[in-house]
């Protein structure tokens, strides 16, 4: 055996036998036969998975979406024996409450636990950063949706299945110039890392191509529930066009202060926009406009396919952007495991590198990675007051 296992090593090959799978860090009960790499013989009954996202707090919206997300694709799954007839994904759920340490904590522990095999990230940028160092030295595969700030994507075990904000935010500059924006004035939110670079980096940087200057950017805190100061600093440059960087419920209440401040014009938003967080605005929400990397009014076969699977999980209800990702990241893993042939955790980040380079069709579309980061190109969409509109696909 060791002759043999030898041999497999000086061959360059990244997967293990089922003799060493016995052996590794890793979860359920074994099967306990024999299998070549790639073969669901070698996979345990049970191979469990847990998401530590924030269902409560400020970004609870696009956690409680993406683990829908991970639900409708370990469903089918699971549905379909794609890892055999005999072995299953589990997730477990735990909610970080939108707390750093909290998120930090359940990385360790899962970590810890030889049980899991692989963890869903935070869809925090905040969280992300905290988790990723603790997955990654300790060899844990870790794949983040959402989270799209800089100290995420760090190392081998690091996966993540959104394209950052930064790569396909760009996109909103047509828009910008279709509207006549000349000036723009920024209100961000400095306390995320992601609405951060796109407050002091992404919309400064389109200015030459967009044809417009930045006359005020204006950082906010966590804390800030009154934005009436930044408006009013805002609008005492006289813009034609004012972005509304924030998260969550903080928009519907900068949008609502900035019509009642009289302002009229365009408004550029973000996906913590979305998830209907706009609604309470009522009217004065109408015209914010974003880009996004998913939206299920981009109709695609491979999205249909999708938002049909969630509604009959999920009647009734369409699809986030959020839940579209976790789905594909799932996916992601389950290929992974797949590929590998083992439910040891290197093995599996191997496999889910070899899908990356490879790329595959999700429910976003063609998802092609660099590295282990997915890029799209993201489409445009707006709130009309009641609901959201695709702008551009």
């Amino acid at each position: 055996m060791s002759g043999r296992l030898g041999g497999l090593l000086r061959g360059g090959t990244a997967l293990f036998t089922a003799g060493l799978l016995l052996t590794a860090a890793a979860c359920g009960d074994s099967a306990g036969d024999t299998g070549s790499s790639g073969s669901s013989a070698s996979l345990p009954s049970e191979i469990k998975v847990v998401s530590t996202n924030p269902e409560t707090g400020a970004a609870a919206f696009a956690g409680l979406a993406a683990n829908k997300g991970y639900e409708v694709a370990i469903q089918e799954i699971n549905d379909q024996h794609y890892l055999g007839a005999n072995t299953k994904l589990v997730l477990d759920k735990q909610d970080t409450t939108g707390k750093i340490q909290t998120a930090a904590s359940q990385a360790t522990s899962a970590v810890a636990d030889k049980s899991y095999t692989a963890i869903f990230g935070s869809v925090s940028s905040q969280e992300s950063v905290a988790q990723a160092p603790i997955a990654d030295k300790s060899k844990m595969p870790i794949i983040f949706t959402q989270a799209g700030s800089d100290g995420v994507v760090i190392g081998d075990y690091t996966f993540r299945v959104t394209p950052p904000m930064s790569s396909y935010y760009p996109k909103i500059a047509d828009y910008i110039k279709a509207q006549h924006i000349t000036k723009l004035a920024i209100i961000y939110a400095a306390w995320t890392p992601t609405l951060k670079e796109i407050g002091e980096k992404t919309l400064p940087g389109l200015a030459s191509q967009a044809g417009f200057t930045v006359v005020s950017s204006i950082g906010t805190q966590q804390t800030t529930q009154d934005f009436t100061a930044p408006i009013s600093q805002a609008l005492a440059k006289q813009p034609d066009g004012i972005a509304i960087l924030q998260v969550g419920a903080a928009n519907p209440t900068a949008m609502t202060q900035l019509r009642q401040a009289g302002y009229k014009g365009p408004v550029l938003g973000n996906s913590g926009a979305s998830a209907g967080n706009l609604t309470p605005a009522g009217a004065n929400g109408a015209g914010m406009t974003w880009v996004v990397d998913y939206s299920s009014q981009n109709k695609t076969e491979s999205s249909d396919k999708f938002v049909a699977l969630y509604q009959k999980k999920f009647p009734s209800e369409t699809p986030l952007n959020y839940a579209a990702e976790a789905y594909d990241a799932a996916w992601l893993l389950a290929r992974g495991i797949k590929e590998a042939g083992s439910a040891d955790r290197t093995a599996i980040m191997q496999g889910m590198k070899k899908t990356a380079s490879a790329g595959f069709t999700g429910a976003m579309g063609q998802l092609k990675f660099e590295g282990n980061d997915l890029r799209l190109p993201g489409v445009v969409v707006q709130w009309d007051g009641t609901k959201e509109i695709l702008v551009t696909g």
